[in-house]
């Protein structure tokens, strides 16, 4: 065997290195070169037959050879182990069923409000949201709610630190707030946009109640008006019975009682049959057959000179509802902290 065999040797072992690109491969060339029967053992057998000088360079060039292919294989035969491993799959494997991921639902709270939403929307309102830190001016003042209004004591409203507010260019010193009601909206809107309009707002607010089975110091309204011109009693009532019936069914009756509100004139309260006894009476209804669903009336003329709107012009609407109470009738839920508890028990159900 001459210097030039192997040198040629050399260049078809480099060139199939560069060609190795998995574990199988690697094996096989393992074997062509190292094995038992290989190109190496093979070279090494015949130094014998060559003179001593030959044999002494030649045979360092096979080893040199030699461990250049041990330390190849010792480097890329985990490499490509792993990656012939995450790459083989058995059958059984294959099919074997994927890890389920569990689908969230909307909150009962979020549905009843999106359900009450849509039933406006249908009727051509929109939908505006606001702020629930407001003013004083827009929770209180400017809904024709006096300064002595129970409404407005501290007891009955959470109150923040004074801040300083500029309007018309003057400073003013004013107390913000955790609104009590989204009616504020109706402030805030009405002085940025001019009639016709036609809104519902939904959203949380704040009250300082005792926590128990009916009442939280946070809970959720929707406050709905609209205002145009020739806007009467007939039309809110003709909206909220569309409402009423979209949401409890078509057989519910619904009856106004006289009422008091600052910013609607005239005002009532609106009540539904009650859909546990159908009017018979039960302890649900007080044994009265009538339940309680939200107040509403005509927006107060000082309300409209408020937002800068002519009273001898426009008239509307106003009605607010909330919407645990809401869900709880429709629901039979008979504990609103159920709503805000957090426990999946409760909350898969819906």
């Amino acid at each position: 065997m001459s210097d030039f065999d192997f040198d040629q040797i050399q260049k078809t072992v480099e060139a199939e290195l560069e060609r190795i690109t998995s574990f199988q491969q690697l094996q096989v060339f393992q074997h062509k070169y190292l094995g038992r029967k290989g190109v190496i053992p093979s070279l090494t057998r015949q130094l014998s037959k060559l003179e001593p000088v030959q044999r002494r360079q030649l045979g360092q060039r096979i080893n040199a050879l030699k461990q250049r292919l041990i330390n190849y294989i010792a480097e890329k035969e985990p490499l490509f182990k792993t990656q012939a491993s995450s790459q083989s799959f058995s059958l059984s494997e294959l099919s074997l069923p994927g890890i389920a991921q569990e689908l969230g639902h909307l909150h009962p709270i979020t549905r009843v409000i999106e359900e009450i939403c849509g039933v406006f929307m249908r009727m051509g309102f929109s939908v505006v949201e606001g702020p629930e830190i407001e003013t004083e001016y827009n929770n209180f003042t400017g809904l024709n709610i006096p300064l002595e209004h129970p409404a407005r004591d501290v007891f009955d409203t959470f109150y923040l630190e004074p801040r300083a507010w500029i309007r018309d260019r003057k400073e003013l010193k004013e107390r913000l707030l955790l609104r009590s009601h989204t009616s504020p909206v109706q402030i805030r809107v009405m002085r940025a946009r001019k009639p016709p309009l036609a809104v519902v707002v939904p959203g949380r607010v704040y009250r300082p109640d005792a926590v128990d089975a009916s009442h939280s110091f946070m809970f959720h309204q929707i406050e709905g008006f609209m205002v145009d011109e020739d806007i009467r009693f007939s039309d809110l009532k003709g909206v909220l019975e569309v409402f009423l019936k979209a949401i409890f069914g078509q057989e519910i009756s619904m009856r106004f009682r006289p009422h008091f509100f600052p910013f609607t004139e005239p005002s009532a309260e609106v009540d539904i049959g009650c859909i546990i006894c159908k009017g018979e009476g039960c302890s649900v209804c007080s044994r009265k057959g009538w339940l309680e669903i939200l107040g509403a009336g005509m927006i107060h003329p000082n309300v409209f000179k408020n937002v800068g709107y002519d009273p001898n012009k426009y008239t509307g609407f106003a009605f607010g509802l909330g919407v645990e109470r809401i869900a709880m009738l429709k629901y039979s839920i008979n504990d609103i902290r159920l709503f805000f508890e957090n426990d999946l028990r409760f909350l898969k159900q819906f």
